[in-house]
C-alpha cells in the first residue's frame, strides 16, 4: 500500500474556542524542518497512556489511549496513524477547559485516522482520549499471536508485538513516525495466570473480575512509537544482574535453560557497551523475549528494554544447535543490544537514515563479539558481510546507503544488505581511517549530545570530526551518498632499490554495467608487501585519482591489508600467481579477502576465472580452519553455475571430493576434545557441501546415521543433526520423506518441529517438492512455518515454487508478514538463471505492485539476467579448469 502525504485542509472556520495556556518551551515539536513526515505538521505527542484488553482466543483486542498533545499552530483536524483499527469514541480536552467530542474518519490506504472536532484546534496543550478496537494478527505485524505446543505437547498461544517500521499504528492510534518521540504508560487486562512483559518493569498488578488482572508497567523513557513492546502468555523469566541493570530472558515455560547463552551474553556485553558509548543503559531492566515460530522478514527486534527474538535465533538445544548457530545467537544478542543506544536512545529522524540503526548495530555486534570471544575470530566474518553487500551493490538496481524513503513499502524494502552489511563495512573503513580512539570519542560525544533525540547522518560525522578525525566527512559522504563499489587497480608494480613502487588508479566494479562512466570516491587504501616475514610496514593513502605508493620490500603485495576497505582490488596476473604461491604467509583475513575479490573479479569478467580457481586450489589442507571453511562455498558456486551440464557438474564434484575429503578425514565427522574452536564450523561446511554435491562417503554416512534412528532416537543428536537431516531430505524418496514428516510431527519442541518441517521442502525430487508445497497450504506445519517450507522448495525448484504461490497468492500472502509481501515472491525466484523467471517476476510486479514497492523484484530480475550472462560466458573456462584437474 502506498502512503499518501496528508496535507491540512484549509478551512475558513475560526479555531476551536478553548482557553489555553501559552505553549511551554519544552513542548514536543515533532519533526524538524526538512525531515520527512507523512502527517500534518503542527501537533506532536508528549505522553501516551494506553490500556489494552486482548482477547487471544478470538484474535481481537480493545484499547483506550490518552495522548498528551502540544499543538503549535491551528489545525483543521488532528491526523494520526491507524491501521486495522476501529474507533468508537474520541474526545479532546484542553489543559484548562471542557472535553469536546469528535468524529473519526479512517483512511485505510493512507493508514491514518482524522479526528474532527467541528472547528479547527487552536494552539495549546490537550489530552486526546480515544476508545478503539483492533485485530490480533497471525503473522508478525502489530499485535500478533503465535501458536505452539509446549514441552508437554499441549497447544498454547502467546501474544507479542512487532512495530518496526510502521506497525505501532496497528496497536494504538498514534504519531507513528520516529521523530514523534514521547513517553509511554502501558496497562493490560490479562488472564491472571499469564505473564505480561513490556519495555519497563511491572509497576503494579491488581486482580479484576473473571479471573483476570490489570498489569501496569512503569513509564518508559522518551522514545519512538516503533520501540513500544507488549508480550503475553504462559511465559517464565530468568534473570541475573549486570551492574545496576537486571538482564533477563523470557521464554515459554520450561525453556529458560535453553536461553542461558543469551542471558550470559547480555550480562557480559552490557558493561562493555556502557563503557564504549559513555552513556549507561538508562532502563532498570533489559529482557530478551523468545517467541516460537518464525518470520520471513526478521529474526529479532530491538524494542527498548524488551528485545523480541524468534526462538530459532535465541534458544540453544544441545540436540541440534550447531556451533555456527550458537555464534549467530550471540551476535544477534549483541546486535539488538547495540540498538539500545544506536536506534533507541538516539534515533534516526526518518527512515532515510535507517543505516544509523542497522549498520552501526551490525558493526558494534561484530566488534564486541570479537572482543569477548577472540577464539571465534569474528572479524573474519566482515569479509563475508562485505561480499553480501557487494552482491547487491554491483548491479544497476543498487542504491546508496542513504536513500530517500517515501512510502511504507519503501521503508520495508530498505532492510537489506546495503543498509546492514555495506553500512558495517563503511563504518569499519571509517574507524580504520579515524583511529579507534578518535572514533570512540566521537561516538561518545554523539550519544551524549543527542540522547533521547533524533539525528541525521551528518550529526555523526560532525561528532567524529570534532573528536579529531579530520577528513572523515569527505570519505563518509562519498560512500554513503552514492551507490556502487570502487575498483582499485594496480596498473604497474616495479621493484626499485629493495622497495615496490605501485602505480594505482581507480574505476568502478560492476557486474552488469562495465561500460558505465565510473563514479569517483576518496578511497582509503592500505597497501602492504608480504615479501618478508610478517609483511612490510603498511602504507596508507587516500586514492582519488592516479597515484603511486612505495612499499618496503619486493615480492607479492596486497592493497587492502586487513580488508577494512570497501573496494575491489584488481592486481596484475603475476601478483595473483605470486600470492597463490605464498598464500599462507598472508593474514587469515587477507586470505579470505583475496579469495573473495578474485572470485568476483572472475565472475565480472575483469580477469580470467582460472586465476580465482587457482587461488582456491592453493589453499592447503593445513591452512587455518577459518580459511578452509570458505573453500566449500566457492566449489559449490562453481557446481551451481554448471547446473545445465551434468557431466561438468560431476567433474566439479569429483574435484571437491578430492580437495575436501582429506580435510574432512582430519577433522572427522564428530567433535573431538580440545579441537580448534573453528573446526566445528569447518566440519559443518565440509559435510554440508559434500553432501549437497552427492559425495558418496558423506551421503553414505548420512544414510547410516538416519537408519540408526530406528533403534536409537538420539543417533543424530549433536551440532550436525540438521546438516545430516538436510542431506537426507535433499535425496529423499517418498518413504524417507514421510519419515521426516513423522519426525516433524513428533518433535520434542516447537523449535525442532518447525526446523524439521522446513526441511521437507529441500527434496530434489520434483514430485516430493510438489507434495511439500501442498503440505504448506495446510495447518499441519503451523502458521509461521508454512512459508519456510515454500522457501526451501524455492531454493531447489524456483519456478515450481513461484508458479505455485502465484496460483495461491492470497493464501501465500496470509502466511507472511505484511512487511514482506511485496518482496516474498521476488526472493523465491531471485536465485534463478532462467530468463522465463525474469519475465514472470516482471509480469507479477506490473500486475500487483506499485513502482515504489517493486524494487526488490527489480533487483531479482537484474540478478537473474546477470547470472544468465555470467554462466554462459564462464561455462567454457569453468569446464576446462575442472577437466584439467
Amino acid at each position: 500500500m502506498s502512503f499518501s502525504k496528508i496535507l491540512p485542509l484549509m478551512l475558513a472556520a475560526a479555531p476551536l474556542a478553548m482557553a489555553m495556556p501559552a505553549l511551554a518551551q519544552t513542548a514536543p515539536a515533532g519533526p524538524a524542518a526538512g525531515v520527512t513526515t507523512q502527517l500534518p505538521r503542527g501537533a506532536a505527542p508528549g505522553h501516551y497512556a494506553i490500556e489494552v484488553a486482548p482477547d487471544a482466543a478470538n484474535l481481537k483486542f480493545t484499547g483506550k489511549v490518552k495522548i498528551d498533545l502540544a499543538v503549535a499552530q491551528a489545525m483543521p483536524a488532528l491526523v494520526l496513524n491507524a491501521a486495522d483499527l476501529t474507533v468508537s469514541g474520541v474526545t479532546l480536552t484542553p489543559a484548562k477547559g471542557k472535553a469536546v467530542k469528535g468524529t473519526a474518519r479512517i483512511d485505510a490506504n493512507a493508514q491514518t485516522v482524522t479526528f474532527d472536532f467541528g472547528k479547527p484546534v487552536a494552539p495549546g496543550n490537550y489530552t486526546l482520549a480515544i476508545d478503539y478496537a483492533g485485530i490480533i494478527n497471525t503473522q508478525a505485524n502489530g499485535l500478533f499471536a503465535l501458536d505452539y505446543s509446549d514441552n508437554d505437547g499441549k497447544a498454547k498461544r502467546a501474544l507479542f508485538t512487532q512495530f518496526e517500521a510502521p506497525d505501532a499504528r496497528r496497536f494504538v492510534p498514534s504519531f507513528d513516525e520516529p521523530s514523534y518521540k514521547a513517553t509511554f504508560d502501558l496497562s493490560a487486562v490479562i488472564p491472571a495466570d499469564q505473564l505480561a512483559v513490556s519495555n519497563m518493569p511491572v509497576k503494579s498488578s491488581t486482580d479484576t473480575a473473571d479471573g483476570k488482572k490489570r498489569v501496569t508497567f512503569g513509564t518508559s523513557p522518551k522514545m519512538s512509537s516503533y520501540l513500544l513492546f507488549f508480550g503475553l502468555g504462559e511465559l517464565e523469566r530468568a534473570t541475573k544482574m549486570s551492574g545496576a541493570t537486571e538482564v533477563g530472558v523470557i521464554t515459554g515455560k520450561g525453556n529458560t535453560g535453553k536461553a542461558q547463552l543469551a542471558l550470559d551474553a547480555s550480562a557480559a556485553i552490557l558493561p562493555y557497551y556502557n563503557d564504549y558509548f559513555g552513556v549507561p543503559f538508562p532502563l532498570p531492566k533489559l529482557d530478551n523475549v523468545a517467541g516460537p515460530g518464525q518470520s520471513q522478514f526478521f529474526s529479532a527486534m530491538e524494542n527498548w528494554g524488551a528485545i523480541f527474538t524468534f526462538e530459532r535465533a535465541l534458544l540453544v538445544d544441545p540436540r541440534f544447535t550447531s556451533e555456527s548457530t550458537r555464534r549467530t545467537i550471540y551476535a544477534i544478542v549483541a546486535h539488538e543490544m547495540a540498538h539500545q543506544w544506536f536506534g533507541d536512545l538516539v534515533t534516526m529522524a526518518w527512515w532515510d537514515d535507517l543505516w544509523l540503526n542497522e549498520g552501526f548495530a551490525s558493526w558494534m555486534a561484530t566488534k564486541v563479539t570479537d572482543k569477548l570471544n577472540p577464539q571465534w575470530e569474528m572479524l573474519l566474518s566482515r569479509v563475508n558481510g562485505r561480499e553480501r553487500a557487494m552482491s547487491l551493490d554491483s548491479l544497476v538496481t543498487t542504491h546508496p546507503i542513504l536513500q530517500k524513503i517515501h512510502t511504507v513499502d519503501e521503508v520495508n524494502q530498505a532492510f537489506d544488505d546495503i543498509t546492514y552489511e555495506k553500512g558495517e563495512a563503511v563504518i569499519t573503513m571509517l574507524e580504520g581511517f579515524a583511529g579507534e580512539d578518535a572514533w570512540r570519542s566521537g561516538i561518545r560525544a554523539y550519544m551524549k549530545q543527542h540522547a533521547y533525540g533524533n539525528t541525521v547522518t551528518d550529526d555523526l560525522w560532525k561528532a567524529v570530526e570534532g573528536a579529531g578525525a579530520r577528513g572523515v566527512v569527505g570519505i563518509a559522504h562519498d560512500f554513503t551518498s552514492q551507490p556502487g563499489i570502487p575498483l582499485v587497480k594496480v596498473d604497474s608494480a616495479q621493484c626499485q632499490g629493495g622497495s615496490t613502487v605501485l602505480s594505482l588508479s581507480q574505476g568502478e566494479f560492476s557486474r552488469d554495467r562495465r561500460d558505465k562512466t565510473p563514479l569517483k570516491w576518496n578511497v582509503p587504501v592500505m597497501a602492504q608487501s608480504i615479501g618478508q616475514a610478517g609483511g612490510g610496514a603498511q602504507q596508507r593513502l587516500i586514492l582519488n585519482g592516479p597515484a603511486q605508493v612505495t612499499l618496503p620490500g619486493c615480492g607479492p603485495y596486497v592493497i587492502n591489508a586487513g580488508q577494512t576497505g570497501y573496494y575491489r582490488s584488481l592486481y596484475p596476473e603475476a601478483n595473483v600467481k605470486a600470492l597463490a604461491k605464498d598464500f599462507t604467509r598472508l593474514a587469515s583475513i587477507d586470505q579470505i579477502g583475496l579469495l573473495a575479490d578474485n572470485f568476483q573479479l572472475g565472475l565480472g569478467g575483469y580477469q580470467p576465472m582460472g586465476l580465482a580457481l587457482d587461488l582456491v586450489d592453493a589453499v592447503p589442507a593445513n591452512a587455518s580452519p577459518a580459511v578452509l571453511a570458505e573453500v566449500p562455498d566457492y566449489l559449490d558456486s562453481a557446481h551451481t553455475m554448471l547446473e545445465s551440464d551434468k557431466a561438468a557438474q560431476a567433474r566439479v564434484a569429483a574435484y571437491a571430493s578430492k580437495k575436501l575429503n582429506p580435510v574432512l578425514a582430519t577433522v572427522g565427522f564428530d567433535a573431538r576434545p580440545g579441537e580448534n574452536p573453528q573446526v566445528p564450523v569447518l566440519r559443518s561446511a565440509l559435510v554440508s557441501t559434500l553432501g549437497g554435491m552427492g559425495d558418496k562417503a558423506v551421503v553414505t554416512e548420512a544414510n547410516k546415521r538416519f537408519a540408526a534412528l530406528a533403534s536409537n532416537p538420539a543417533a543424530l543428536d549433536g551440532p550436525l543433526r540438521n546438516v545430516w537431516l538436510r542431506i537426507i531430505a535433499e535425496n529423499a524418496d517418498a518413504a524417507t520423506w514421510e519419515k521426516l514428516r513423522a519426525m516433524a510431527n513428533g518433535a520434542k519442541s516447537d523449535l525442532e518441529k518447525s526446523t524439521t518441517f522446513a526441511l521437507l521442502g529441500a527434496a530434489k525430487d520434483e514430485a516430493l517438492a510438489k507434495k511439500a508445497l501442498d503440505l504448506a497450504m495446510t495447518d499441519e506445519p503451523g502458521k509461521t512455518t508454512s512459508a519456510a517450507i515454500i522457501s526451501a522448495v524455492g531454493s531447489e525448484h524456483s519456478m515450481l515454487a513461484v508458479d505455485y504461490v502465484l496460483a495461491h497468492r492470497q493464501q501465500y500472502e496470509a502466511m507472511i508478514d505484511v512487511s514482506a509481501r511485496s518482496q516474498a515472491i521476488a526472493r523465491l525466484g531471485g536465485n534463478s538463471a532462467d530468463p522465463a523467471m525474469a519475465t514472470k517476476l516482471d509480469a507479477y510486479a506490473t500486475q500487483y505492485l506499485t513502482p515504489e514497492s517493486r524494487k526488490v523484484v527489480d533487483r531479482s530480475i537484474a540478478a537473474i539476467k546477470t547470472r544468465i550472462e555470467t554462466r554462459a560466458r564462464l561455462k567454457p573456462a569453468l569446464t576446462a579448469w575442472f577437466a584439467s584437474k
